[in-house]
């Protein structure tokens, strides 16, 4: 079966029960399912956990030309779950994730029964992000140090990436590398996510780690917790990438946040 356009589904990894309730699992930029390993076995015994792989990473196709907005990253999210029968569902995107995860909201509110946001930022003026600017004639021959290095400011200093995470970005063309993180800037600057979130009224977890190296935290949680009915929890100790630093507080956080809900 194939998605609006013509377009190949996107791939899913599917856990835990199938008559469990859905929470479906959106990575980050330069990720892949692969970034949700150490949570979703924490997860699967309150939810039916789907992941999937967005366009240009892990799985999925990676074309050459347009189709790496946000808006058309949160239309293929939606597809895959109206092909698996999901029904509704609770959406948690890490970082770039997160704001596939609003999209998805905004086009396909009665998909959406909550939402989670993991280190998104809630706009470009938060952004501390290093510039990472490869160009095309290096990337076939980035070294593991180099992806290493570059992905650093993920993390808390010394926590190493995984080399699941480093194969994930090796595995991307540069053409989507680029695409993606354009699309994330663009998405923010037409409206910072408190705005659309607000909009939307859906119930909202936020948690961010308070030593984030790719946002001001402090202003991020500020931002968010100017949404209405917004439960906004700061991780202290952790970085931009929760559910690889901290598995069981993250977990725990999302599924008190999830059990509010049934």
């Amino acid at each position: 079966m194939t998605i609006s356009g013509g377009e190949p589904p996107l791939p899913v990894t599917q856990d835990g029960p199938r008559d469990a309730p859905a929470l479906l699992l959106i990575h980050g930029s330069a990720s892949s399912t692969r970034s949700w390993d150490a949570l979703v076995p924490l997860l699967t015994g309150a939810h039916r956990v789907l992941r999937i792989d967005l366009l240009g990473h892990g799985r999925s196709a990676k074309p050459d030309g347009p189709g790496y907005g946000i808006a058309d990253q949160g239309r293929r999210a939606a597809a895959a779950l109206d092909r698996l029968g999901a029904g509704q569902a609770v959406v948690v995107g890490h970082s770039t994730g997160g704001s596939v995860a609003t999209a998805l909201a905004e086009q396909r509110p009665g998909l959406v029964t909550a939402l989670v946001l993991v280190n998104t930022g809630p706009g470009m003026a938060a952004s501390t992000a290093p510039k990472v600017d490869f160009a095309p004639s290096q990337w076939p021959r980035l070294t593991d140090e180099q992806i290493r290095q570059a992905m650093s400011s993920a993390f808390n200093p010394g926590f190493e990436a995984p080399q699941a995470l480093v194969d994930d970005v090796r595995g991307m063309t540069h053409h989507a590398f680029t695409a993606t993180l354009q699309a994330s800037r663009e998405y923010l600057e037409q409206k910072a996510l408190p705005d659309r979130l607000a909009a939307l009224g859906v119930p909202l977890l936020v948690l961010f780690g308070e030593d984030d190296r790719r946002w001001r935290a402090d202003a991020a949680i500020a931002a968010y917790r100017g949404v209405p009915g917004a439960l906004v929890e700061p991780l202290p100790g952790v970085g931009h990438s929760p559910m690889l630093e901290d598995p069981p507080r993250t977990a725990a956080a999302l599924l008190a946040f999830t059990g509010r809900r049934t």
